[in-house]
């Protein structure tokens, strides 16, 4: 017996300047059922869900949510309601507690003659993260000082304790390890027996093994809604970039390959308890992988290859030159790509060409006082542009209204435009779809084929061993094991190394 549709949109259009991100949609929700949604970027899965979830609105159509009409004014509008969002990107204020995050716009439950009980409300959230299964999180920590999972972990947390009927779940597991994605598979599992989920994923395995249908969206259309027993890798490719992948996905050589030049070097590098006693050095033409659990170590070590943070012990040295800061890695051709996007890499108000000319002014700038003109800075971004396929209308448009996967690529463009010859790459493929992901990694092996040094700091163990000559497994802070390039390499034998 089919389920009653708990929410339905009917013919939803969205159009973002010249941009149509949604075409006359009709989409269906079942009670009890967790319904993915799949697609390239910018194929539109975001645009419909912050609609759905009252972020923005539609240029046209209509939504229906338990029977009656839907169109919530705001995103704690749609929450009291009863639907709630876990967005793709960072959805915490940096500068306030845990506990404020939580109840964001609710704080006047706590208030008495205007003042608020922060004990209370400290109270409220330790009970909301409990009830979650969340552990190692103080509600009284300033959210800016905890880390991309952590902060995930607190918006799942606060979504849940409203116990919505329907939650939205944008691309979140990409952030989590593999314990907080443990987390959000119960937690999923719990919402779809009082109300329904809808799961947005690039993760073609994940997708088919948690959801019951899974709905392809490509270029602002409905492609097609498959049911559980029609799921097929192919089938449902195929009607994501509308082609069969072509061509080699990982790399295509097996065995570990470098330059004699190092150029990269760490030596006793120490960080707090996060990077303890590192050293490694990376050749150039080589792709060195970091792994380990997300609370290994790794993303700091990427962060202080870049000097991004400061070393409480120990050197980074690149291409000769000391590195204590970012300035001086990027004197030096080094460039950096974050897990956190949003936060770390990009400048979400401002346009395509003033995020990539950021990192290239010197090249850009004309004469000894370094004139910039409007001419030389476009024709400078147009080049990464095209050879990474951004989807825009222009340069001139605003990254914000970009999809995950064309953000990443503003980001690599930065970094290949200003020369890099040092990219130290943290999670670079997170968020984006199997098509953008081939690509990227084509990019990784030409980059190699160039000379170009690359450390890839990856939770992806296939990711790692397809794509890099060396792997670096940290555990508490510590390197660990190395692995070298090998077809008989395994994703249990490294696993096993990070438990």
């Amino acid at each position: 017996m089919t389920s009653e549709n708990v929410l339905t949109v009917t013919d939803m259009s969205k159009t973002f300047g010249v941009v149509r991100a949604l075409k006359g949609v009709d989409f269906q929700l079942r009670d009890g059922e967790v319904h993915g949604l799949i697609g390239e970027n910018g194929s539109g899965k975001s645009t419909l869900t912050s609609i759905i979830a009252g972020q923005q609105n539609a240029d046209r159509g209509q939504m229906a949510f338990q029977g009656a009409p839907w169109a919530p004014g705001s995103t704690n509008e749609a929450l009291e309601a009863g639907v709630g969002m876990i967005v793709q990107e960072s959805g915490t204020v940096p500068g306030i507690t845990v506990a404020e995050n939580m109840f964001l716009g609710a704080s006047r439950r706590f208030s008495r003659f205007g003042l608020v009980d922060r004990k209370a409300m400290g109270l409220g959230a330790a009970e909301a993260l409990a009830a979650a299964g969340i552990e190692g999180i103080e509600p009284s920590a300033v959210a800016g000082s905890l880390d991309f999972q952590a902060r995930k972990l607190v918006e799942l947390a606060r979504v849940m304790m409203h116990r919505p009927k329907v939650v939205v779940i944008d691309e979140t597991t990409t952030a989590l390890s593999q314990d907080g994605r443990q987390t959000l598979y119960r937690l999923v599992t719990e919402q779809k027996a009082r109300g329904a989920v809808v799961f947005i994923s690039h993760d073609l395995e994940e997708i088919m093994t948690v959801c019951d249908r899974l709905t392809v969206l490509r270029d602002g259309e409905l492609i097609r809604t498959f049911d559980k027993n029609e799921f097929d890798e192919d089938a449902i490719r195929a009607a994501m970039i509308g082609r069969n992948l072509e061509g080699q996905y990982y790399r295509e050589d097996t065995a570990p390959s470098a330059r004699p030049e190092v150029v990269l070097a760490a030596e006793r590098v120490t960080v707090g308890a996060k990077v303890v006693d590192v050293s490694l050095e990376v050749r150039s033409g080589e792709i060195v992988g970091i792994g380990g659990l997300s609370h290994s170590g790794m993303h700091e070590l990427g962060k202080a290859l870049f000097g991004a943070v400061r070393l409480d012990a120990g050197t980074v040295t690149a291409r000769g030159r000391r590195i204590t800061s970012e300035p001086q890695a990027v004197r030096a051709a080094m460039g950096y790509v974050s897990k956190d996007r949003d936060t770390e890499s990009l400048s979400l108000t401002a346009s395509i060409r003033d995020n990539i000319a950021s990192a290239g002014l010197r090249l850009i700038g004309r004469g000894r006082a370094g004139l910039i003109t409007s001419r030389a800075e476009r024709r400078y971004v147009q080049r990464p542009m095209e050879q990474l396929a951004v989807k825009a209308t222009s340069s001139a448009q605003v990254v914000g209204t970009l999809s995950g996967g064309n953000k990443q690529k503003v980001v690599f463009g930065k970094w290949i435009a200003c020369g890099s010859e040092i990219l130290i790459l943290d999670c670079p493929t997170r968020g984006v779809d199997v098509g953008v992901k081939q690509a990227m990694y084509q990019l990784m092996a030409d980059l190699k084929n160039e000379g170009k040094a690359i450390v890839m700091v990856s939770e992806e163990m296939t990711e790692l061993m397809g794509m890099c000559d060396r792997v670096l497994i940290m555990k508490e802070g510590r390197v660990t094991r190395e692995f070298e390039r090998s077809p008989e390499l395994t994703e249990m034998e490294i696993i096993q190394c990070m438990i």
